[in-house]
């Protein structure tokens, strides 16, 4: 028995470690596009071109692309505009589809219902469908194309779905009605048994929708590009695009750029990675 238990431990020991190398294998793969933007992007143009796998070349690293891409795609400009389109696109989300999902959870009726199933129904249309009866609209019609606050319109409406759909079904699993009965009995009104007792409850998801959306809205490229035209308006995925020429391009330039880019969502999810695996694992156990 100790024999055929052992042998039996032994294979799952192997078994567990090749798996382990197999995620770490798969892990590499995944991960050497974005090592090989941050080791070249602390390298020149020809070093990059003629050998773009090097980890150090003859005349070793260099922040001149760092200095370049931070001046000339106006870094400081284009992060306030992403921060400010980003940061309002994700607290009205935020706001709005907790409430709404928390009215669709609670009512009892069908006006409720068929809101609810149309608005996930239109999950299913891609943007690409949409984009240019979009802008006709905005542009020609309304003429308010060219505004910061057009694009968080924009953000809000396509992100609404998705987050309303979360939100409702964490509500609906998670959050026992006799919480918000013990709370009108103490005398709250609806608003405030919401804010005071639902929506504290609704942590982690509210870290996952907010990682979600910001990582969509920071590095949306299609629809900023369709809504600002000028320069000053710029994002910063819009402001990278300026390295792009026509027939060459600063190679070295545009990895640091991305770098800068990225950089602010990398330490964003630092800080909101406990609250987002919580709640990634408490939308998959049920009660």
């Amino acid at each position: 028995m100790a024999r055929g238990s052992k042998v039996g431990g032994t294979k799952r020991r192997i078994k567990d470690a090749v798996g382990f190398l197999v995620i770490i294998a798969l892990f590499l793969l995944y991960m050497i596009p974005f090592l090989m933007v941050l080791i070249n992007s602390f390298k020149q143009k020809r070093d990059i071109i003629k050998n773009p796998f090097s980890l150090i070349t003859e005349k070793g690293f260099t922040f001149d692309n760092y200095i370049k891409a931070f001046e000339k795609m106006q870094f400081v400009k284009a992060f306030g505009n992403s921060l400010f389109i980003t940061g309002l696109s994700t607290l009205l989300v935020i706001l709005l589809a907790s409430m709404v999902a928390f009215y669709f959870t609670r009512a009892k009726n069908t006006f409720s219902k068929v809101l609810f199933a149309l608005m996930a129904a239109s999950m299913i249309i891609p943007f690409q469908a949409i984009m240019i009866p979009l802008v006709s609209i905005y542009g020609s019609g309304l003429n308010i194309l060219n505004h910061r606050l057009t694009l968080v319109f924009m953000h809000t409406g396509f992100a609404m779905s998705m987050s309303v759909f979360i939100y409702q079904g964490f509500i609906k699993s998670g959050i026992p009605v006799s919480l918000e009965e013990a709370a009108y009995l103490d005398g709250c009104t609806k608003v405030q048994t919401f804010f005071k007792v639902v929506f504290p409850l609704l942590k982690p998801t509210t870290a996952t929708l907010v990682i979600l959306n910001v990582l969509a809205f920071w590095n949306d490229y299609l629809l900023p590009s369709l809504v600002l035209g000028k320069k000053e308006l710029y994002t910063l995925p819009l402001s990278t695009y300026s390295f792009y020429g026509t027939y060459s391009s600063d190679y070295g330039v545009i990895m640091a750029a991305l770098a800068l880019t990225v950089a602010p969502i990398l330490v964003l999810y630092l800080f909101l990675q406990r609250q987002i695996i919580d709640g990634v694992v408490a939308g998959a156990v049920k009660s």
